[in-house]
């Protein structure tokens, strides 16, 4: 049987009338780059999320460069983060000349180490004002956690270490809309809402998917929100007067439209999500296959929780993971590796001096983990066929 990763199909031939109708409705208008449907689509992605304000923009990328951007991060800052993620991360803290402090991951969330997090921080020497500086005398400005595969990460410790050490907080949730976290702080927060800003991905592939490339900033507080506007249309306020450089960071109509449309499904989705998640564990632990593999981690099930877990990606580690990718394949399973090298490893980021057994942790996930197929519209016959094949390669 032929399993996919990912299939849409799907998901648009239940969802292509409403869809056509607001395309329709926008070609008409001819009102493509932000407007009435971007408003709405904020409006309802802000209440969904629980947020103040969702600001509409061109992609997850894009929402991480136009928060830093609006909090002036740049050369001779550092910002902590994780070397297990996307690209992008990173990436817009190297656009900027952020110089990005890789520490490990918790080994079996994938997620950013607060550990980790705290023994860095207490290498660091100070400044005059008290801020914590790199061991090159840049000042450490923020941490930058992600929510990776739809989990959250321990948002309370990692906000605990940002204020004792005067830090800000940004949030990558590109993965993780509307993963809940159990805070002892503010009770049930979603991703994305427990720092000073946080940013969302509509990647096609997404739980909430665009058409194309679409993403979006969460933030609680009104001068920020409108700071990351004026960002977003190049720094521009009033029409044709910048008082700052900014990026043309803003968000189709046409993508706001078919995100609204999608969103009211979301929970559904997700929740379609836990259920293949669900009983690929039940079948795993069934074929007594919790030995050679480990199952994705949910610390926050028996919280209460609705969205513990969202799983963007269903994530198992093997340490014969190359070869059990080869078998899969050939028997037509779709699976994905993510992500084959931390960034500290990677080539651009070789002036930052880490080197292979830096982090350990990071490195080891690299090696082992491999994604299987996960979406809503995943038959049981499916999951029936990846769990046999997987015990297949054990057996032989």
């Amino acid at each position: 049987m032929q399993v996919p990763l990912l299939d849409l199909s799907e998901q648009y031939r239940t969802l292509a009338g409403p869809i056509e109708q607001e395309l329709a409705e926008i070609l008409g208008t001819q009102n493509f780059i932000l407007g009435p449907k971007v408003e709405e689509f904020e409006r309802a992605l802000a209440a969904y999320c629980g947020a103040k304000h969702a600001i509409g923009v061109s992609s997850g990328t894009d929402a991480l460069l136009d928060i830093l951007m609006a909090l002036e991060l740049g050369p001779n800052d550092a910002v902590i983060t994780t070397a297990y993620t996307f690209f992008a991360t990173a990436g817009c803290l190297a656009r900027l000349g952020v110089t990005p402090i890789f520490v490990d991951i918790d080994p079996v969330t994938f997620n950013i180490s607060p550990p980790a997090i705290a023994r860095f921080l207490k290498t660091c020497s100070r400044d005059a004002d008290g801020r914590p500086l790199d061991s090159g005398g840049r000042v450490v400005r923020a941490i930058l956690p992600v929510h990776l595969f739809g989990l959250c990460c321990e948002m309370d410790p990692i906000n605990d270490l940002a204020r004792q050490y005067h830090l800000t907080v940004i949030e990558d949730a590109a993965q993780a809309i509307g993963a809940e976290y159990p805070s002892q702080e503010h009770d049930v927060r979603k991703a994305g809402t427990m720092s000073a800003a946080g940013s969302l991905s509509f990647y096609p592939s997404k739980n909430l998917g665009a058409a194309g490339d679409a993403g979006a900033i969460l933030c609680q507080d009104d001068a920020l929100a409108e700071r990351f506007r004026i960002y977003r249309q190049h720094g521009m306020e009033p029409r044709y007067f910048h008082h700052v450089i900014g990026g043309n960071f803003r968000l189709d109509a046409i993508q706001a439209a078919i995100l609204k449309v999608k969103l009211p499904y979301l929970d559904d989705w997700s929740a379609a999500r836990r259920g293949v998640a669900d009983l690929y564990r039940q079948e795993f632990e069934a074929r007594s296959l919790t030995n050679q593999l480990t199952l994705p981690a949910e610390p926050y099930r028996e919280r209460g929780l609705t969205n513990h877990h969202i799983y963007h990606q269903y994530v198992i580690r093997v340490p014969q993971r190359d070869a059990l990718q080869k078998h899969l394949t050939a028997r037509g399973i779709g699976t994905a590796i993510y992500y084959p090298l931390g960034l500290h490893e990677q080539k651009c980021f070789a002036s930052l001096g880490y080197r292979a057994g830096d982090l350990p942790e990071t490195e080891r996930a690299a090696r082992e983990a491999l994604a299987l197929p996960i979406y809503p519209e995943l038959s049981a016959g499916m999951q029936h066929a990846v769990v046999d094949a997987i015990a297949d390669f054990f057996a032989t």
